[in-house]
């Protein structure tokens, strides 16, 4: 058992928690059982697994989580491992970097079969909070870069574009949605073939971008459009 903080299996774990160790690793940390059994689940091979009070003092544990309660289970994953690819429905995040936003999409993308493009710019999906902000959707929902699909793209934007219940779709789609504050810029949209804005007839200013999300995949999915 690691009675020692200095172990390099500790120290693993507290690097992970930082974006620049996880891209040089290629490996990422999961906490609490939930998710690490959804990530067992989806037959990822673990690289290390650490229990509290079998392989490590439960108070070591703690010390590398970055959880208010500490978790009796660690796991580190390969990146490599994770699902990659479309699906006929992808929502394409433009440099959403709020982790729990983009593990909110990753979750929202899960529940209606849809697959997720990041840009340059977005919170790392493997970070701790938008794994845990996923609930396990990581390990199921492909990912691919922003530019990789060749579906027809729709710019989801807060006010202005067509009706989305009248949005016609005949194919793929990747829908675009942008950073709250600054929306999607000009060069992206220009790569749109439509715009399209949820009605707020509540007179909102805007969406959350991962509730926004949510509702656009969820007027596709009842029109049938993603299967």
């Amino acid at each position: 058992m690691i009675t020692s903080r200095d172990n390099e299996r500790l120290k693993l774990v507290r690097k992970l928690q930082e974006r620049s160790w996880r891209d040089k690793l290629g490996l990422f940390a999961v906490e609490g059982e939930d998710l690490v059994e959804a990530g067992l689940s989806a037959r990822l091979e673990p690289v290390d697994v650490l229990v509290a009070g079998e392989d490590v003092e439960q108070a070591l544990l703690a010390e590398v989580s970055t959880l208010a309660h500490p978790p009796r289970v660690v796991a580190v994953f390969k990146r490599d491992d994770l699902p990659r690819g479309s699906r006929p429905v992808t929502l394409a995040l433009w440099r959403v970097a709020d982790p729990g936003n983009v593990g909110t999409l990753l979750r929202a993308a899960d529940a209606f079969g849809a697959g997720v493009a990041l840009s340059a710019g977005c919170a790392d999906p493997t970070g701790p909070k938008a794994v845990r902000a996923s609930m396990g959707a990581i390990f199921r929902v492909p990912s691919s870069g922003f530019e990789e699909s060749a579906a027809k793209r729709v710019a989801l934007v807060a006010h202005g574009g067509t009706p989305l219940p009248e949005l016609s779709v005949d194919g793929d789609v990747v829908l675009v949605l942008g950073a709250e504050r600054e929306g999607l810029p000009p060069d992206v949209l220009a790569q749109c073939a439509e715009r399209v804005s949820i009605p707020q007839p509540g007179g909102g200013e805007s969406l959350n971008v991962a509730l926004a999300g949510a509702i656009a995949l969820y007027e596709l999915v009842a029109r049938g459009s993603a299967s």
